[in-house]
């Protein structure tokens, strides 16, 4: 018990609301060959950075947000930051010539011993030192792209830690080996984290980086920072202008927001700051489908789906309108990631 309390003190934080966010969209593949849900096509990809543009938006590198975070900054709420995950060669092929046309930064989280082997149409390291050249940022994305979250099926306790720690300081030492990388941000493979494995990134110095969705504020914790899918069904305009129209939903205590632990259907619980919107209008779904949810204290609230969780990605999202800020919307999402 005494163990989970100090866990869950990592989760803990006190910062009231804050008005600006910026937000982190996430992308795979940019093809029309490659599989539809981890894919844009070319067309869909510029209408996005299209849309961008047209409409003002400060797209700036991570680097730049995550520097304004760590200095207490609050980030414009026209901050938007683009990344993509694994390194394939059509980042370099199809996505880098239009990204260099609207002259936009964006980030790369690579798995290097996947590129070393060449699994599946993975950039060469020659291509990705030649995006780098051109202003590419460059981040870990673990070394072998593994399930890090918690242990496999019969893998001790010890030798998880021991797997999961190896694989992220090898991915550590082969970018800096490459390319000279010293920034420590970790992109988790298949968006799946723990409160025992963002412990273990926070004691090595690292940033943590989701695919849950979300905006990122103040209040975010620097070890489950959410991002925008924006492939398959969300790269449609009317699933992509929405999500830039959102803010950080003000958690002040991750009470039972552990992805790997509880029983299934899970309970998630949060305390936030209320005070820019109408608790009576805080929603929260799961695949789509509305989920009840209980005040357990003026500021605090739990949310359980109806039914089992079966789909391999599994998420509660919560939302609720902005008072302050019309058109815009608090926005949370729980990763879960149990059997």
């Amino acid at each position: 018990m005494k163990l989970w309390c100090c866990l869950f003190a990592l989760l803990s934080v006190h910062i009231s609301f804050q008005s600006h966010a910026a937000i982190i969209l996430q992308y795979h593949h940019v093809s029309t060959q490659t599989p539809r849900s981890t894919s844009v096509t070319p067309e869909e990809f510029r209408t996005h950075l299209q849309y961008l543009k047209d409409n003002q938006y400060q797209v700036i590198g991570l680097d730049t947000l995550l520097a304004q975070l760590q200095q207490g900054k609050e980030p414009a709420d026209n901050a938007v930051v683009i990344t993509f995950d694994d390194g394939f060669d059509n980042i370099y092929l199809q996505a880098h010539p239009i990204l260099q046309q609207f002259g936009f930064p964006y980030t790369v989280f690579l798995s290097p011993a996947l590129i070393d082997r060449k699994e599946g149409p993975v950039m060469s390291w020659q291509q990705i030192k030649q995006l780098q050249k051109d202003g590419v940022i460059i981040a870990n994305h673990s070394s072998y792209h593994d399930h890090l979250a918690a242990p496999n099926k019969g893998e001790s306790k010890a030798a998880w830690l021991k797997r999961v720690k190896t694989d992220i300081l090898l991915a550590q030492t082969q970018l800096e080996q490459q390319l000279g990388i010293k920034h420590k941000w970790l992109a988790y493979p298949y968006g799946e984290f723990s409160v025992e494995l963002e412990q273990m990134v926070k004691e090595l110095g690292f940033i943590g980086i989701g695919q849950q969705s979300g905006a990122v504020g103040l209040n975010s914790l620097m070890t489950r920072l959410p991002r925008y899918p924006s492939s398959s069904q969300y790269a449609a305009l009317k699933h992509f202008t929405p999500k830039l129209k959102t803010l950080a939903l003000p958690v002040k205590n991750y009470i039972a927001a552990d992805p790997v632990k509880g029983p299934n259907p899970p309970t998630l619980t949060l305390q936030i700051d209320n005070s820019d919107f109408k608790t009576s209008q805080l929603n929260c779904f799961s695949n789509g489908e509305p989920i009840k949810v209980t005040w357990l204290k003026p500021d605090t609230f739990s949310a359980q789906a109806n039914q089992k969780l079966k789909t391999s990605h599994k998420r509660y999202n919560c939302t609720a309108p902005s008072l302050s800020k019309k058109g815009y919307f608090y926005w949370y999402s729980q990763p879960w990631v149990m059997e």
